[in-house]
């Protein structure tokens, strides 16, 4: 199954660099909700660069605790010094009304406080005395109790002996909720007037805002065009922006100003975000960086709010530049269904983005960077002059470019003598700066994982098979299914030695990967950019080989073939169908890239012509595949045998087992052409 399909870039896939690894956000702390920004290069002394802040509501919960503690601590200590009375048996308080020694009692019901004229000793307690003390007089006592205080000259009180509380405190304590209440009320409001909003205020409580921005250390973080590498052609094209934020005047004294936006698009981890940390750090210019998702809340206007402080703080340390990450999140064209009477929060902020463009000349030194895969999806609104007034494509790297990429990858990494980059470039076509920096990232942690010091060649290939392939599996399967994989890859193998422009064949393996039972990877040894019918024909004729190999050795077609089947089918679909490659068809293109081909105005009868012809073109291909095999017997015949004794063959080896000198070839894929075998 030499020819394949690469699959789908995860669109996710978070947006690295084509140079050295990016560090993004790594150094940011705890921001402030109203602030979902991350900034790099601050002037000394700016905002909140000096010395980081806890976010504010620490501060308010803090001041709450605080009160509430300081309130009971003293009303506390007020009922301790108010206290210490001893509660005493009526038999001791009688002793002491006998002696004469109570100088004052207040009484409600059956309780009696009191004090006496000296301390009298506690009872049980030895050398522990009291003055103040509380009893209960028995309901069944019959004592003239009242006649012998007289006796003894003591007070009958009308108000407790005790002190209580006073009113003022009372008061207090019964409005301290009240209190409390209106305290959180009060800096909701506070936060609305500095942060945008109530939603801004109720946001950050909830934690649905962004984070506080922390300031960043310009000489441990920021990149410069020395760190990107692979995209010379998007270089070239910034340097613009990047000699007018350095030297502003020049431009000034012409009546010329810069590009109010840059739009940068490419495929996911093409070096869009770390392009524009290169444009701030060649520039020497604070950088302001935040996705566009971090605008938006639950609450409608926070994301408004948002956009005005973020252009209000580039402002005010311009020049500068500002870097909306996936801005299609927001920046989707207005009027569709999402939209509910232009109350949308992701419009509105939209809307406010728009707003801002237009608030300033260009001559205060602020530049709007944006990135996206989707430009085609974004308002036409952006991206008119006065706005995003240039849009630069990031293309993922040739070949040279690639090498740069894997040499900036590899600055830390210790490799190996016989470690060939430029090699390993030649067998990434179609890679990006992300997953060159995963391949190398993954050859090291094998490296490590066998605790080698340095990381060799054998790291990084077997690392490329691991990205392109899958983690081998352990699975023991039957010598029948052995066989039957061995020649299935040996046909994909063989049919990619002998045809004339073919991918040169790199590995051929029968150890399950994946969902794959084998694999056969071939890749070229140059990029290539546009592609005849011959050289279509042979990747279809070398995707079928595996199924072709199995029907003339075994006599059996095997459910392996499905992921040949479906690109052989989707490369003869688009040679019939867009390319027009097909004489029944002629040269106009039917099938769209998106959606059903009806809705353009193509008729059933030209849809059925094109069913009819893709049929054509692979019954050729596949009959073309089976001779060839046929002819080659002998040579698919040692290729599996080799297989069946090593597993793995590498691209020396193959070409050894199959008799075929190996030369260079003219022709070349841009992407690598895996073929697994998939597993039924």
């Amino acid at each position: 199954m030499s020819e394949k399909e690469p699959p789908a870039k995860d669109e996710s896939s978070a947006d690295r660099g084509q140079g050295a690894d990016q560090g993004d956000r790594k150094n940011d702390g705890p921001q402030r909700p109203h602030k979902p920004w991350r900034t790099e290069g601050l002037p000394a002394g700016h905002g909140d660069d000096d010395k980081p802040r806890r976010p504010r509501w620490w501060k308010w919960g803090a001041w709450i605790v605080g009160g509430y503690l300081v309130l009971f601590l003293l009303t506390t200590m007020q009922d301790q010094m108010s206290g210490g009375e001893q509660t005493i048996a009526y038999t001791d308080f009688t002793v002491q009304v006998q002696k004469q020694n109570v100088a004052e009692i207040f009484s409600r019901g059956d309780t009696i406080e009191g004090r006496l004229k000296q301390a009298a000793e506690v009872p049980g307690k030895s050398g522990s005395t009291y003055t103040k003390f509380t009893t209960e007089r028995p309901t069944f006592a019959n004592d003239n109790l009242y006649g012998d205080l007289q006796k003894g000259g003591a007070t009958v009180r009308a108000t407790p002996v005790v002190a209580q509380r006073g009113v003022l405190l009372n008061l207090l304590i019964s409005l301290g909720p009240f209190i409390l209440i209106a305290a959180f009320y009060f800096w909701l409001f506070r936060r609305s007037r500095a942060g945008g909003g109530l939603g801004g205020g109720l946001g950050g409580l909830l934690g649905g805002g962004g984070q506080q921005k922390k300031p960043v250390d310009p000489s441990t973080v920021r990149v410069t065009f020395a760190d990107v590498a692979g995209i010379d052609e998007v270089e070239s094209e910034i340097e613009e922006v990047v000699d007018y934020l350095k030297d502003p005047e020049k431009y000034r004294r012409l009546g010329a100003r810069a590009p109010k936006g840059v739009l940068l698009a490419g495929a996911p981890g093409t070096g869009k975000t770390l392009l524009a940390r290169a444009t701030a750090g060649e520039a020497g210019v604070p950088f302001f960086s935040a996705s566009a998702s971090e605008f938006i809340e639950m609450i409608v206007g926070v994301g408004a709010s948002r956009v005005r402080e973020l252009f209000g703080e580039a402002r005010k340390v311009a020049p500068a530049i500002i870097f909306i990450d996936e801005i299609d999140t927001i920046g989707r064209a207005r009027g569709g269904a999402r939209s509910v009477g232009g109350h949308d929060e992701g419009e509105q902020t939209l809307n406010q983005i728009l707003t801002e463009m237009d608030g300033f000349s260009g001559t205060e030194g602020v530049v709007v960077l944006a990135a996206t895969n989707r430009a085609d999806v974004l308002d036409p609104a952006l991206l008119r002059p006065g706005r995003f007034d240039r849009t630069i494509t990031v293309h993922a790297p040739d070949q040279p470019g690639r090498e740069a990429i894997l040499k900036v990858h590899a600055r830390g990494k210790p490799l190996a003598p016989d470690a060939d980059l430029t090699a390993l470039s030649r067998s990434t076509p179609g890679m990006t700066g992300a997953d060159l920096a995963n391949l190398l990232n993954e050859a090291a942690l094998a490296a490590a994982r066998q605790g080698q010091s340095q990381i060799t060649h054998r790291d990084l290939t077997d690392a490329l098979e691991k990205v392109q392939l899958g983690t081998a599996r352990n699975v023991v399967m039957p010598e029948e299914e052995r066989r039957r994989t061995a020649y299935h890859e040996g046909g994909h193998a063989l049919l990619g030695m002998i045809q004339k422009g073919a991918d040169p064949v790199r590995k051929v393996s029968i150890i399950p990967r994946g969902r794959a039972l084998g694999v056969t990877l071939s890749t070229p040894e140059s990029d290539r950019y546009g592609y005849d019918v011959d050289y279509l024909r042979g990747r279809i004729i070398g995707a079928l080989g595996g199924m072709a190999a199995e029907q003339e050795v075994l006599g059996v077609v095997t459910t392996g073939a499905e992921s040949d089947l479906e690109t052989a089918t989707r490369i003869a679909r688009s040679m019939v169908g867009r390319w027009g490659m097909s004489d029944a068809i002629g040269p106009v293109s039917i099938l769209p890239a998106e959606g059903d081909a009806r809705t353009a105005g193509v008729s059933d009868e030209l849809l059925n012509t094109v069913d009819e012809e893709v049929r054509r073109l692979i019954e050729q291909c596949y009959a073309e595949a089976r001779r060839l095999l046929r002819e080659n017997r002998p040579k698919l015949d040692s290729i599996a045998d080799q297989l069946l004794e090593h597993e793995t063959l590498d691209e020396a080896d193959a070409y050894a087992a199959a008799g075929i000198t190996h030369g260079t070839r003219a022709t070349a894929a841009p992407e690598p052409q895996p073929a697994p075998r998939d597993s039924a």
